[in-house]
């Protein structure tokens, strides 16, 4: 009888050796990959960054009679504070309401080109608007204590001064405040001849499409009523 040797255990194939220069190109396909990304990325960022610097912050949309109205109210609660009951509109009595676009210009650097002297061109559709109006028969030694009464009133409604001038020794008496986060500004000036004037004014805005214009294309506002108790009109009107 033939005797079978034992069968011998399978040996495993020894592992394959790793391929150095394929692990390099793996390693460099990711690094580029990464590169590319990250350039890309950087790139989006960049733009969205550097978009409103290009074309420069759109101006706030506002309606240019009710922006008048306002500011009606805001010269009417500095004739309140004044305490001047003697005192007489003037026959001239400043610009009254006014909606001019001159001081809005284009924003964004892509309009540098267009500064020429100072200032890129006009935005189309943006204005400022003023009020402005003269008190008479105020002399300087009513004017002093009238304008302090408008400090204090104004500065409890939330006001802060920006510039304030009240000495004899000084050729003009002067306060100017603005109301912060409004844009909204109002300034108060002596001038000889007993004359004080009265001005509050906001900061550019886009008026909306279909606002009524006058004849040389600036949005039409209403005739000034404030102050109202020399117009003959009542104060609320010309606060509301």
């Amino acid at each position: 009888m033939t005797q079978r040797s034992p069968a011998r255990a399978r040996v495993p194939d020894p592992a394959p050796t790793p391929d150095p220069t394929r692990r390099r190109r793996m390693r460099t396909a990711w690094a580029a990959g990464l590169a590319v990304a990250a350039v890309v990325g950087g790139t989006v960022g960049f733009a969205r960054w550097f978009a409103p610097i290009w074309d420069g912050a759109p101006y706030p949309v506002a309606d240019p009679v009710a922006t008048a109205r306002e500011l009606e109210g805001h010269t009417q609660s500095a004739y309140a504070a004044l305490g001047l009951p003697r005192a007489v509109l003037a026959d001239r009595a400043g610009g009254g309401l006014a909606a001019k676009g001159d001081d809005c210009h284009l924003r964004g650097m892509r309009h540098w080109s267009q500064r020429g002297i100072a200032y890129p061109a006009q935005d189309p559709g943006v204005v400022t608007v003023r009020d402005t109006w003269g008190l008479r028969d105020v002399p300087r030694a009513e004017a002093e204590p009238a304008l302090e009464r408008v400090r204090k009133a104004l500065t409890q409604q939330g006001w802060e001064v920006t510039d304030y001038k009240n000495s004899p020794h000084l050729p003009q008496a002067e306060l100017r405040l603005e109301l912060p986060g409004t844009g909204r500004t109002i300034s108060l000036t002596t001038y000889s001849g007993g004359r004080l004037e009265v001005s509050a004014h906001a900061d550019c805005a886009r008026y909306p499409a279909g606002t009524p214009l006058d004849g040389q294309g600036d949005p039409r506002l209403p005739a000034p009523s404030a102050p109202a108790e020399l117009r003959g009109e009542s104060p609320e009107r010309a606060s509301g």
